[in-house]
């Protein structure tokens, strides 16, 4: 069956969507002022880690940052309201871009499915009814949208729910074991705190994560179980917000279920209003009218959406594949870990001190890292490869400009995996201050657990 990517629909999904993304996104940025996350990430760190090769990608000095997400609530703000929502849009996606890049050490995969959906979202035409922008221009106004803008948020969380189940398919997960971790500290919870205590809870969340993770788009597709996984869902997040204290994402998870529901289904819901005006003119519906879009002759249909939108997903659909290119365990050494719906699959924790020599003197001390990173990055660079190497760099250049610049860089410490005993992960023996990002290869002074 041939499917018309461009056959007009009602863009009732899109412009719900749009409406509660915007607050979610507002939410997201004025939070995490209120919350600290600004100060910790940002402010308090003498340094930050950025994805390897964006060096120029820096956080502003001093207060800037405050400003920084300041803005983006606003924008936030003009995305929910339609207000001159193409800028709004734009101005958020490349900003929470710019966030998500220039710093890991508080790496969450639903940022980068932020970053995707701002992204899509700056394209498309989600601001042509419910806006301000329809009171400003009224011939915006549009109740239609091509067929494909609301089929790619669809095949999109098809792809994250699909990756995030096959990645919980390993011998830790199916034992429960960093389910049972992560529920020996939360005993002490009001209500669920008994019930997160018991045996048989880890094996449910453990095997009900991997079920949902993999039903949930079939579930939602097929209109006899949509209800119903539409509820499961509810209770799913709802129980990971609580729980797990993952952010926006269960909430922003449950909205993107709007593209799965008929679009009459949603305008009868949530835009029910028959009176509305239009450049101040009132404009009445009468209420038996049905909607009809206009003719699909009348389409404009370029041909390079097709195409770009099929690169697109291909690259979704690699790039969580990318970690078989490496050699060992992408759960150890983390190698193609980012960037492919890998979410909350371990507990890993370990320490990390690195002994340096000066190669002309002769003289040989161990970094006091508080003087350059917070504790949680101390966490992080202990058992994130990437992160160690980036830190590596920091000191080289920190003592460089001491006038120190033939050193010898040792990383010693161990990582222990859900709850087993301690390993190496990084050569001891291996003099890091000499040791080059490898990018599509195997990194030797990473060791097997």
């Amino acid at each position: 069956m041939r499917i018309d990517l461009f056959k007009p629909v009602d863009n009732s999904p899109l412009v719900l969507f749009r409406m509660f993304f915007g607050l979610i996104l507002t939410v997201e940025a004025w939070g995490a002022i209120a919350t600290g996350w600004v100060r910790r990430a940002f402010i308090e760190p003498k340094h930050t880690f950025h994805f390897i090769g964006l060096d120029w990608l820096q956080p502003l000095p001093g207060d800037g940052m405050y400003a920084y997400y300041i803005l983006m609530g606003i924008a936030g703000l003009g995305i929910m309201l339609g207000f001159y929502y193409r800028w709004a849009m734009g101005i958020y996606a490349l900003m929470w871009a710019g966030v998500y890049f220039m710093q890991k050490t508080h790496y969450n995969n639903h940022y980068y499915l932020m970053v995707l959906l701002c992204a899509a979202m700056a394209f498309l035409p989600a601001h042509r009814y419910a806006s301000y922008d329809v009171r400003r221009k009224p011939e915006l106004h549009s109740r239609s949208c091509p067929q494909w803008c609301l089929w790619a948020f669809v095949v999109q969380m098809w792809i994250v729910y699909t990756y995030a189940s096959i990645a919980k398919m390993y011998p830790d997960w199916l034992a429960a074991i960093p389910v049972k971790i992560w529920f020996q500290g939360k005993a002490d919870y009001p209500v669920i705190g008994s019930l997160l205590a018991t045996d048989w809870m880890p094996w449910l969340v453990s095997y009900g994560g991997i079920a949902f993770d993999l039903l949930a788009v079939p579930g939602l597709l097929w209109k006899p179980t949509r209800k119903y996984t539409f509820i499961i869902g509810i209770f799913f997040h709802i129980f990971n917000s609580i729980v797990f204290q993952v952010g926006v994402f269960p909430y922003m998870a449950i909205l993107l279920c709007v593209f799965f529901f008929e679009p009459e289904t949603i305008r009868t819901l949530f835009f029910q209003k028959r009176n509305f005006k239009i450049a101040g003119r009132l404009i009445s519906i009468p209420e038996k009218q049905t909607w009809r879009p206009f003719d699909t002759r009348e389409v404009h249909r370029p041909q390079w959406i097709p195409w770009l939108l099929g690169a697109y997903f291909l690259v979704q659909l690699l790039l969580p594949l990318r970690h078989h290119l490496y050699e060992g365990d992408v759960t150890w050494a983390e190698e193609g870990h980012r960037l492919s719906w890998r979410m909350m699959l371990r507990s890993k924790g370990g320490y990390v001190d690195f002994d340096i020599k000066d190669v002309r003197t002769g003289a040989t001390w161990t970094v006091e890292k508080d003087s350059f990173l917070t504790a949680k990055q101390q966490i992080a660079v202990a058992s994130r490869p990437d992160m160690c190497w980036q830190f590596v760099q920091i000191l080289k250049k920190a003592y460089a400009q001491e006038g120190r610049d033939h050193l010898e860089i040792h990383a010693r410490g161990k990582v222990s995996l859900n709850g087993r005993g301690y390993s190496l992960l990084y050569d001891p023996k291996k003099d890091l201050a000499k040791v080059t990002w490898q990018r599509f290869r195997h990194s030797e002074w990473l060791l097997p657990e």
